[in-house]
């Protein structure tokens, strides 16, 4: 978790730091990420990299909340939701992710840091059932991201199952 010295900075550096982070991984996988990159950039010591996060693992998860809620808040979840419009979201999600600062961000982390993001996922938290979509939609998501001249019949098999699963639930 990020730790507070890092929350309590002027906005300015903290958009500095931030922008930093966002470049090396947005780069480099997270097992080859280095902090020396990130303080040059940044122009902070490495001491203060430490003050403000416990290792790139830390810096890491801050960066990709960061990403999720920027991602998450431009989706629209005040109705139920039908296979129609979670298809709608992804392909809107994924045109408008290329104009996205996170864009090489997200797809290195879903390409290169898979396990990572599992093991730090807030789906804990979800019901069964929204469980269950927001691993499919993920999981299209991935596909499309590694395989994007596919996108099209990925996203008609997804609808093909949230229209199946949805008339069940």
């Amino acid at each position: 978790m990020v730790k507070s010295t890092f929350l309590n900075l002027p906005a300015e550096k903290q958009a500095r730091i931030t922008q930093a982070l966002l470049h090396e991984f947005s780069r480099v996988p997270l097992a080859t990420a280095q902090v020396a990159p990130i303080i040059k950039q940044a122009q902070i010591a490495r001491g203060a990299f430490y003050k403000y996060f416990t290792d790139l693992t830390d810096a890491y998860q801050y960066l990709y909340q960061l990403a999720l809620a920027d991602i998450h808040q431009k989706l629209n979840f005040s109705k139920a939701l039908t296979a129609k419009d979670y298809i709608l979201l992804i392909t809107n999600f994924l045109s408008g992710t290329k104009n996205s600062p996170y864009y090489d961000f997200i797809r290195l982390s879903v390409t290169q840091n898979d396990y990572f993001l599992r093991l730090h996922s807030p789906m804990k938290q979800l019901a069964s059932k929204d469980w269950a979509v927001t691993t499919l939609c993920h999981e299209a998501i991935f596909a499309c991201l590694l395989e994007p001249e596919h996108q099209e019949l990925y996203l008609a098999r997804l609808e093909e199952a949230l229209t199946t699963f949805l008339k069940g639930a």
